[in-house]
């Protein structure tokens, strides 16, 4: 890898799904979890277009931990990280590619009081990032 490259995604959004987390066969903690983004324009007739956009985000060790005790669904975060495409065979043995967003920040910009509540608390200066590992310093 060059290393004048940079591969970095920033996102806010809603959270489509509770975080699922899980864990690795070495112990190590991970989640995953939807992040839908919207967009909206005028078309040429006038006519308001809206389109929402699903990113897959997967988040490690202490992150995945934070994620899957703290983060809830429709809650609206920032989320920061990097695009990682992974391969694999289906079922029926065909090739399939996906792309995730491996974050390495999560920050709820509101607090959901309780698994069906639409009530918010804005906490906005709390913040979970991961501390990059040493083999991730670009120098």
């Amino acid at each position: 890898m060059q290393r004048n490259s940079i591969n970095k995604v920033i996102l806010v959004g809603h959270i489509g799904n509770k975080p699922e987390g899980r864990y690795t066969p070495s112990g190590t903690s991970t989640a995953s979890f939807s992040l839908a983004t919207n967009e909206a324009w005028i078309d040429s007739d006038k006519g308001k277009q809206e389109r929402t956009e699903w990113h897959n985000i997967v988040a490690w060790s202490k992150l995945a931990d934070f994620a899957t005790e703290y983060i809830q669904k429709g809650q609206l975060v920032y989320v920061e990280g990097r695009l990682q495409t992974r391969s694999w065979k289906d079922k029926e043995g065909n090739p399939r590619k996906t792309t995730d967003i491996v974050c390495t920040v999560i920050t709820p910009l509101e607090w959901k009081s309780g698994k069906n509540s639409t009530a918010s608390e804005n906490k906005s200066t709390d913040k979970f990032e991961e501390a990059p590992e040493k083999d991730d310093l670009p120098f």
